[in-house]
């Protein structure tokens, strides 16, 4: 049997969204940076829609807390490689996470609306742990 290990924070409060990316807390800044000690992130996403089109989410990873790097994916087409930035959309009111491995000492999530802002809030809790 294995010890598993994981932390959990609250990193929004069920806020209203606003139309430009706002980022949440850095983790783990607050706990001498051991987010090094994990290898895996899960979002726990509580969105309600309201009467907007859309909410757009992005993660982002740094090891100096200063420099961040956008998650990306790859698209081949044709035999080409296209990496292009990973941005999560949601465009219903539900519980959603997001489970990605990682290896940084710092990592953010930003969240923005598009459509009309009205009735809408997000809040996110941050799991990290090791699998």
């Amino acid at each position: 049997m294995t010890n598993l290990a994981y932390t959990a924070r609250e990193i929004r409060t069920a806020t209203i969204l606003t139309a430009s990316y706002v980022s949440t807390d850095v983790m783990w800044w607050w706990d001498n940076n051991k987010s090094q000690d994990y290898n895996q992130s899960v979002l726990f996403i509580d969105f309600t829609i309201g009467s907007l089109t859309s909410m757009e989410l992005k993660i982002e990873y740094s090891n100096d807390g200063v420099i961040y790097f956008q998650d990306t994916f790859i698209d081949i087409s044709g035999g080409t490689a296209i990496p292009s930035l990973w941005e999560y959309s949601f465009n219903a009111s539900w519980r959603y996470n997001i489970a990605s491995p990682f290896k940084a000492k710092f990592i953010k999530a930003s969240v923005k609306w598009t459509g009309t802002v009205t009735w809408s809030s997000c809040s996110i809790t941050w799991i990290l742990g090791i699998a």
